[in-house]
């Protein structure tokens, strides 16, 4: 699950950074505001990268998913973009739990029956 999670999280911290080029244009916001905001969510998607196994991480995540799509009020086209990480981190994890659990299963198959993994290599 990690490395599927993680990879989309660092998707997202590219495409915050260039929703922050975009936003920049808006005549109604600062600069700093702008970077202040992006800074933040793009080192939150970074530090969710290491955290996403432990407890609340995968929440976290969904937080995270839930702003890149309000960010749309801001940059219209981060509607589109929030709504399609959001399906990729739900795809992260939902089939990352399955490998993981097909691991654990393959994991276990080898310890309780040794000689068939020996004979195989």
């Amino acid at each position: 699950m990690r490395t599927l999670c993680s990879s989309t999280l660092i998707g997202e911290f590219f495409i915050i950074g260039f929703a922050g080029l975009v936003a920049m244009k808006d005549a109604d916001l600062t600069t700093s505001t702008v970077w202040t905001v992006c800074g933040i969510a793009m080192f939150l998607s970074l530090l969710l990268c290491g955290v996403v196994t432990r407890p609340g991480g995968v929440a976290l995540g969904w937080a995270l998913q839930i702003a890149l799509v309000l960010s749309g009020f801001v940059v219209p086209m981060m509607f589109i973009l929030g709504l399609l990480f959001g399906a990729l981190w739900w795809a992260s994890v939902h089939y990352g739990r399955e490998i993981d659990a097909a691991k654990a299963r393959f994991a276990a198959q080898a310890a309780a029956h040794p000689s068939d993994t020996a004979d195989a290599a």
